[in-house]
């Protein structure tokens, strides 16, 4: 039997996944914000629902499955995102100081992004041009 490959544009790792519950538990449903840089650089910013309001120059780049009821959602800003539209994006968590309005921050950890280029299936399956 052929197996359905899924394709997201977004990923987790289990330690991010483990932390994204404890602040669940902590403050509610949660979401992220990949922009461009300025205050804290390029951090994947993780805020509670509600606390920080997309906009029509925010992409959509997927869902994070974590283990909740509910998905983590994962937005970047649309200037980026043209930047970035080649590439699979992974949210990771290291030790060190948090982006200063990240719900992460005062845990000790903060969130990062690891990244790698779309493989040929992804990049048909976006319908992107190589």
């Amino acid at each position: 039997m052929a197996q359905t490959r899924t394709y997201s544009r977004v990923a987790v790792t289990d330690a991010a996944a483990s932390l994204l519950r404890q602040l669940t538990a902590q403050h509610g449903r949660l979401m992220f914000h990949q922009s461009g840089g300025c205050c804290d650089g390029s951090a994947p910013m993780c805020f509670p629902v509600g606390m920080f309001v997309t906009g029509p120059s925010d992409v959509r780049l997927g869902a994070l499955e974590v283990g909740l009821d509910d998905p983590i959602e994962v937005f970047i800003s649309a200037a980026q995102f043209e930047y970035w539209k080649y590439t699979h994006l992974t949210i990771d968590v290291v030790p060190g100081r948090g982006a200063g309005f990240s719900v992460e921050g005062p845990t000790g950890n903060r969130f990062i992004i690891r990244s790698r280029m779309l493989d040929d299936g992804e990049i048909g399956h976006f319908g992107l041009h190589a």
